[in-house]
């Protein structure tokens, strides 16, 4: 799924960002297996690599709608533990996660690093809390997703991918979201 956005949508410093970083896409798609699922996967596509403490993990590009600071944000009371709460995003009230809590790796203070991936998922915007992120990256080959990788459940990964740092997880954004 191809997004696109009117300049005036996208603010100054995010735009400056995407021209840069996001020249046009070209996808040779492949297919893992993964637990009885197809998942397609493309050594063209770009990544944005984010980080949690030591780990980096990685998004697919046409699942990230921006990428913005740490901003205030309302808890909501008897919700799922690993959701941190809602925050107003241009108008919007979005649904913020945290991809610690998610992974059951703990909290740690945020930090100026600290960024709040926003992605679309149906049609739906939710922000995930990354202790960082890294850069864009597109992977030199992609294998399935083991058992259990770095501590975390497999099926929160899509597959492995190899890049000139190593092998990093790519999530599979659907059952981090949902479950």
């Amino acid at each position: 799924m191809n997004q696109r956005f009117h300049t005036s949508q996208v603010p100054r410093q995010s735009w400056e960002w995407i021209k840069r970083h996001l020249p046009n896409r070209h996808s040779l798609l492949e297919s893992t297996s993964q637990g009885g699922e197809t998942v397609e996967v493309s050594q063209q596509d770009q990544y944005i690599v984010i980080e949690l403490g030591a780990e980096k993990y990685a998004l697919k590009i046409s699942e990230v709608y921006e990428i913005i600071k740490m901003q205030k944000i309302t808890a909501v009371p008897n919700s799922k533990t690993f959701l941190e709460g809602v925050t107003n995003i241009r108008g919007k009230i979005v649904p913020i996660i945290s991809l610690r809590k998610r992974f059951q790796l703990g909290e740690t203070a945020v930090t100026p690093k600290t960024r709040i991936v926003v992605v679309n998922h149906n049609e739906e915007m939710i922000g995930i809390v990354v202790d960082g992120v890294n850069q864009v990256i597109r992977f030199s080959e992609i294998q399935p997703a083991t058992e259990i990788v770095a501590g975390i459940d497999s099926s929160y990964l899509q597959g492995i991918g190899l890049s000139e740092e190593g092998l990093i997880g790519i999530l599979n954004l659907h059952h981090v979201l949902v479950g």
